[in-house]
């Protein structure tokens, strides 16, 4: 529980009104009577135009380097912040610190389970991993960490703040290279994580780590890496695999799944945990929305529309192919592939008419990624409807535009929870506009 009033690894001048907090935040919207705020700078304003809202709401403290009531004031509140997550995080014994093209969020959630781990949110930027640590860091319970970047320097900042005990990399792939440039700069910059930490590549990026470059990384998955799952069989019903004996049920889930509970599975073992009470809660693991998340009824929607990459795209059309019935591909713009963004959308579409029956594209690359193209997600979530039948099988994927309007996202082609949305409600015989059921 952070408290201002305890000793901290800072220089404040703390109100006598401070308390302590049940957690932190940067998000003024999030402050309560017992969330504290953290005001940062950002880049349109800083946080400091909100603390008087975050005290209206009852924040415990506000972190900031204003004169105000509950204030813990300090110089700088993104130094003292860091400061602080480093030395709550120096009191955990174990912690874990994953990154990747793709699969993070998938890795996170089945090595936390297994390891019967805290483990990061949704968010993985460097404001909410420190408060993470803050929040956690004291714990007796092991730590799992996502580690996202888009830019050149951003991981020895973020090694430098998460000091993990084990550097976990799920994938390599082209992913925010208008920000990190090419193939190459990633693999360097996200290699950064292994250099002081016990290192565990997946099994589609360990060739890029290889031995002798990156000795003592060893790799896990399935087929030729040091730590191996067997058996894997992959059904409309999910998941089956063994490890070192012990046999895991992943419901509706696909080998990216697999493959991160082989890696749960490894961490557990190494922590001395019993694999079969491991094994257990990997099996009901319950991943966010829009990550590969599969909704079954008389035909099967596949939601993977939180985000997309070329290297994820890919691992989502595996594992549609694998699946029985007609397979449809609804897939819209990756973002941030710099000059590269057109050449990549077609490699994807290509993959895509080789593994779907049907293939849906939409927004700028629409013609690239499927052989039915729409300009935007409300053409294609029509189209789409009328096609759509009992036992199909239907993948909807691509990037979000996290800042950008509802509108914005329905022209470029982005963010397609809402077709996700539509289908449920077709599937389920609840939509009302005359679509059809």
């Amino acid at each position: 529980m952070p408290d201002p009033h305890a000793a901290l690894p800072f220089s404040a001048a703390v109100h006598p009104e401070a308390r302590a907090a049940a957690r932190l935040t940067w998000d003024s919207r999030e402050a309560g009577p017992d969330v504290a705020f953290v005001a940062l700078p950002g880049e349109t304003m800083h946080g400091n135009r909100f603390v008087e809202a975050a005290l209206a709401a009852g924040a415990p403290f506000v972190l900031t380097d204003l004169d105000a009531a509950r204030a813990v004031r300090v110089d700088d509140a993104w130094a003292a912040l860091r400061t602080w997550a480093q030395a709550e995080r120096a009191r955990n014994g174990r912690v874990i610190g994953i990154t990747g093209s793709a699969g993070k969020t998938t890795a996170k959630a089945y090595a936390a389970a297994a390891l019967d781990a805290h483990f990061m949110p949704v968010f993985n930027t460097q404001p909410a991993i420190a408060c993470f640590l803050i929040e956690f860091g004291a714990s007796a319970r092991p730590l799992v960490v996502e580690m996202g970047i888009d830019r050149l320097g951003e991981m020895a900042e973020l090694v430098e703040l998460v000091r993990p005990d084990v550097g976990v990399i799920t994938a390599i792939g082209p992913a925010h290279l208008e920000g990190l440039g090419s193939i190459e700069n990633i693999v360097r910059e996200k290699g950064k994580i292994l250099g002081r930490a016990r290192g565990l590549v997946g099994a589609q990026a360990a060739p890029f780590y290889p031995e002798t470059q990156y000795p003592g990384v060893e790799g896990y998955g399935f087929g030729d890496v040091t730590h191996a799952g067997q058996s894997l069989e992959v059904t409309p019903q999910g998941a089956h695999f063994t490890f070192e004996g012990v046999e895991v049920h992943l419901p509706l889930a696909a080998r990216v799944q697999a493959e991160a509970a082989v890696l749960g599975l490894l961490l557990a073992r190494e922590a001395g945990l019993d694999l079969t009470q491991a094994a257990a809660r990997l099996s009901a693991v319950s991943v966010p929305g829009g990550r590969y998340r599969v909704h079954t009824g008389r035909f099967t929607v596949i939601d993977d529309a939180y985000n997309a990459s070329p290297v994820a795209v890919s691992a989502a059309l595996d594992a549609l192919h694998g699946l029985p019935g007609r397979r449809i591909s609804v897939l819209g713009r990756m973002l941030e592939l710099g000059e590269t963004e057109r050449r990549l959308h077609a490699q994807v579409g290509q993959e895509a008419r080789a593994k779907a029956d049907l293939t849906y594209g939409v927004g700028a690359f629409a013609a690239e990624l499927g052989e039915r193209a729409f300009a935007t997600v409300p053409e294609l979530t029509a189209a789409l409807l009328e096609e759509v039948r009992d036992g199909d099988v239907v993948l909807v994927k691509a990037s979000r535009g996290i800042s950008w309007t509802p509108e914005q996202r329905a022209q470029a082609g982005v963010g397609l929870d809402v077709v996700v949305d539509a289908l449920l409600q077709l599937r389920d015989g609840t939509r009302d506009d005359g679509a059809g059921n």
